[in-house]
């Protein structure tokens, strides 16, 4: 006999309710379908169960195809990885196609996007370099990204655009057209780039000027002010591999818009990253359809494979 004065409860007189009235959110019409040799990849996406992240990346498709029928603003923000991990071309065809309307990105985005146009890599191995300083001391990058936002405070600029103008002067012809950043400045595509002082490494170039950095990235949070206030009835915002800065960047605009009388309400937001954090969880998804109307899709995986994915169903579903 047990010696705690507590006693299991008797649960003889629990009652029940039959399965088939109880019901279930899981159904077998929801379930997925063996893949049939040839279907391709309209079929494939078809045969996926119509439950959680299968019905998140439809609803997605779905939003961005509505959002470019009806002529509403579809903007990309994006991290570093994103374009570290080769997806420009991808990004630039869909830009071409009409499904990006303007990039927003943080600051090692732009870094690494100027690099490859300038020498046809990027992404240095840190542990090596770290140790004797010479960690973000690359010359042309630091050197060239701080001419460009001197010349974009003298023009009365923002900093994705004054890069953009930048290296359509000084962009290697062989890389070139893997340059994201060019290739909207060429398209007339918005560029905005939101850096912190001290996160990227031109911030330690001898040559880097605190008043265009400053000036420059405030002037693109401005801009991305305008181009969110476009999201409204029928948008999609995509963060894309950003954790920290971008989803602090679009919430404090969802709110400044607000603040200036647009309902901004209705629209679709999308976080995209290989790890769902915190910040894009409340920042991008759920905050800023508080009463909105509009509707949050988280989808987890690789960047190198979800957006090509993506695109693919896209293209695909082109008429």
């Amino acid at each position: 006999m047990s010696k705690y004065r507590v006693r299991p409860m008797d649960l003889a007189a629990l009652k029940t309710v039959p399965l088939q009235e109880r019901g279930g959110k899981v159904r077998v019409a929801d379930f997925a379908a063996p893949y049939s040799k040839g279907a391709g990849l309209a079929g494939w996406l078809d045969s996926l169960p119509r439950l959680l992240a299968a019905d998140g990346l439809r609803a997605l498709l779905e939003a961005l195809r509505e959002a470019r029928r009806r002529q509403r603003a579809i903007l990309w923000g994006m991290g570093g990885h994103v374009i570290k991990c080769g997806l420009a071309p991808v990004l630039i065809d869909l830009m071409r196609r009409g499904y990006a309307t303007a990039f927003a990105m943080n600051g090692s985005a732009a870094i690494h996007d100027f690099e490859i146009a300038l020498a046809g890599h990027t992404s240095e191995d840190v542990e090596a370099v770290l140790p004797d300083g010479r960690f973000g001391a690359a010359e042309e990058t630091g050197r060239e990204m701080n001419v460009a936002l001197a010349e974009g405070l003298a023009r009365g600029i923002g900093m994705g655009e004054a890069l953009g103008a930048r290296l359509e002067r000084i962009a290697g012809s062989t890389f070139a057209e893997h340059s994201l950043v060019l290739a909207a400045y060429r398209h007339g595509t918005p560029v905005t780039v939101h850096v912190a002082v001290g996160t990227d490494t031109p911030h330690t170039h001898p040559a880097a000027h605190p008043e265009a950095i400053g000036a420059t990235t405030h002037r693109d949070f401005r801009l991305f002010c305008s181009l969110v206030a476009e999201l409204n009835d029928g948008g999609v915002y995509l963060n894309v591999g950003s954790a920290v800065v971008m989803p602090e960047v679009f919430l404090k605009a969802v709110s400044a818009v607000r603040n200036l009388g647009s309902p901004l309400a209705g629209f679709t937001t999308a976080n995209l990253d290989f790890l769902q954090h915190y910040r894009p969880r409340v920042n991008v998804v759920e905050r800023p359809h508080a009463g909105s109307g509009g509707r949050g899709i988280a989808l987890t995986g690789h960047h190198e494979l979800l957006i090509p994915l993506l695109a693919a169903a896209l293209i695909e579903g082109d008429s």
